[in-house]
């Protein structure tokens, strides 16, 4: 049994407090362990490492700094890259221990009432806020996931200088893209729609002053000029 015995070797050389910098021969060393010690995943790495100590009591297979580091590194180069897993697990857990403050407190506030009206009034408050906040987490984790829709308003002007505005609807959906998916050409005009795919929408023209005449302002390199009398002379 090697295999198993190489694993234990491995282990017992106890938590990994390594701080790894990808070197740039082209930077100075102190320059190096400052972007390093700056990055996102040692900075919140020192963070879980001292919250979270008190939980292994001093045992050799406690994670060290370097391995929160580690794993923070990898959650947010998958996060980058649009893998939306993480962030959702972490939304769900977040509500649910908010729901269960809640009714914690909620408990408490009935125990009280009729009795201790401070008390009360303090478990009502803090019920309250984890309720709101329980239910803001809620809607953000159905955001995430839901896909958004912007409106785009082409206005198009015909002859006469009559505006039509209509309105077209793109849907985008949170999901990252993958490798050799077809997008549509920048020169293609866009498809006026309405709603749901249906007729366009089409809003109030806009007013014309002269529906005769230009649209838009003319003009000229000339300038004002006086203009003859058409009347005939007798």
């Amino acid at each position: 049994m090697p295999k198993p015995k190489a694993v234990k070797a491995q282990a017992d050389k106890g938590p990994n407090n390594a701080l790894k910098i990808a070197s740039d021969p082209e930077e100075s060393e102190s320059l190096a362990i400052a972007r390093g010690m700056i990055a996102p995943g040692f900075r919140h790495g020192m963070v879980h490492a001292q919250i979270l100590k008190s939980h292994f009591d001093g045992s050799i297979s406690a994670p060290g700094l370097g391995d929160y580091a580690d794993v923070l590194r990898e959650r947010g180069g998958k996060a980058a890259g649009g893998d939306l897993a993480f962030a959702s697990r972490m939304l769900a857990a977040q509500a649910s221990t908010l729901d269960t403050i809640f009714a914690e407190m909620a408990r408490r506030m009935a125990c009280n009432m009729g009795e201790y009206l401070g008390a009360t009034e303090t478990y009502a408050r803090i019920a309250l806020k984890a309720q709101a906040n329980s239910r803001a987490t809620l809607e953000a984790l159905a955001k995430l996931h839901q896909p958004r829709e912007q409106t785009v308003r082409h206005v198009h002007v015909n002859q006469g200088g009559q505006a039509v505005i209509t309105d077209q609807f793109h849907h985008h959906h949170a999901q990252p893209t993958t490798r050799g998916q077809k997008y549509g050409k920048a020169d293609e005009q866009p498809h006026t729609t309405g709603p749901a795919g249906g007729p366009a929408v089409h809003g109030p023209a806009l007013p014309s002053p002269d529906p005769c005449g230009q649209g838009l302002p003319v003009t000229g390199g000339d300038g004002k000029c006086t203009v003859q009398d058409a009347r005939r002379q007798r």
